[in-house]
């Protein structure tokens, strides 16, 4: 199963992220997030990365110019969408991208089309804030173009064994404090993971 670890806010929690066995980082570009980084700074630690490791970019509610332009100023190479009022025009995005479902119940997970979809669940303040979707809403689903974010822990993560996700995607789950992450943590939870 593939793992982001998002709110990177730093190199060293990067580079203990991907030798911790992450395969994708983000990098949230939400101002009212305390994980919010600014895109040259994020450009600063992508540019010190090692290769062969996805840079997601994490987007609120924002327009296609600002979008495309974050991810070219700070070398994403996918944007990471909550486009809660659904007035995005997709076709305009110059990089690939994953749309956030932020699910309130079992009926969001319904009549999808075939992408991949990053499925959150829905809190006020857009994510970090360690709350789960009912797993019971995903039994005799397809989860394999799912990536489960919300509420994951190095403790939880056999509890959604059996269902096929994807990937998973954790953020205040392997956390010191918002922004800082642990490296023990990342470490505990990708050898779960996998």
């Amino acid at each position: 199963m593939r793992v982001k670890i998002c709110g990177i806010t730093n190199l060293q929690d990067g580079i203990d992220a991907i030798n911790a066995g992450a395969d994708a980082l983000g990098f949230v570009f939400y101002s009212k997030s305390p994980r919010y980084i600014e895109p040259l700074k994020a450009k600063e630690i992508v540019e010190n990365l090692p290769p062969f490791i996805q840079t997601v970019g994490l987007f609120v509610n924002e327009n296609e110019k600002f979008i495309n332009e974050v991810c070219r100023k700070s070398k994403m190479q996918l944007a990471q969408i909550i486009d809660d009022n659904e007035i995005l025009n997709y076709d305009l995005l110059q990089t690939k991208y994953i749309k956030v479902l932020r699910v309130k119940s079992q009926e969001d997970l319904k009549n999808l089309n075939s992408d991949y979809y990053l499925v959150d669940a829905f809190v006020e303040s857009f994510g970090g804030e360690g709350k789960r979707v009912a797993l019971e809403w995903f039994e005799h689903m397809d989860c394999s173009k799912f990536i489960l974010a919300g509420g994951l822990t190095s403790n939880n993560l056999k509890e959604i064994d059996g269902y096929g996700f994807y990937g998973v995607d954790v953020s205040s789950g392997v956390e010191e404090s918002k922004g800082k992450k642990s490296k023990q943590k990342m470490i505990d939870f990708v050898k779960e993971a996998n």
